[in-house]
């Protein structure tokens, strides 16, 4: 299982690189291989404001729907277009090109409570 040590992660199975006050997320190596092959990205939330684990799109496999949560309160500022063509870039490079939103966070508090790799780790191997 990859799991970038730069990164932060949630139960959920999202990562979350830090830039400035923008957090980039996509779902975790370990997710995608859950999933299997993906077949579309839904993201309806660009310019929405939510809340630290509510819905923000679903990810669409062979066999099965999933939903995507906010990993930190804020704004949805760019859904990756990418994936509008090439979904399956979440298989082949989820912690690069398979990335999926921006957001910019309003409650830097919230990233304490984040998981590192090894944490993260350690909740999918229980």
């Amino acid at each position: 299982m990859n799991l970038p040590t730069d990164l932060k992660y949630t139960k959920d199975h999202e990562w979350i690189r830090i830039e400035g006050d923008l957090a980039i997320v996509g779902v975790t190596d370990f997710a995608q291989g859950e999933l299997g092959d993906i077949v579309y990205v839904d993201v309806d939330s660009e310019g929405d404001t939510l809340d630290r684990e509510e819905v923000f799109g679903t990810v669409e496999a062979v066999k099965t729907v999933s939903d995507l949560f906010m990993p930190l309160t804020g704004e949805v500022v760019e859904f990756n277009e990418q994936l509008e063509d090439e979904p399956e870039l979440v298989n082949s490079d989820p912690y690069g090109d398979g990335w999926m939103i921006k957001i910019k966070f309003s409650n830097p508090e919230e990233l304490d409570e984040l998981l590192d790799a090894d944490a993260y780790k350690e909740s999918v191997a229980s």
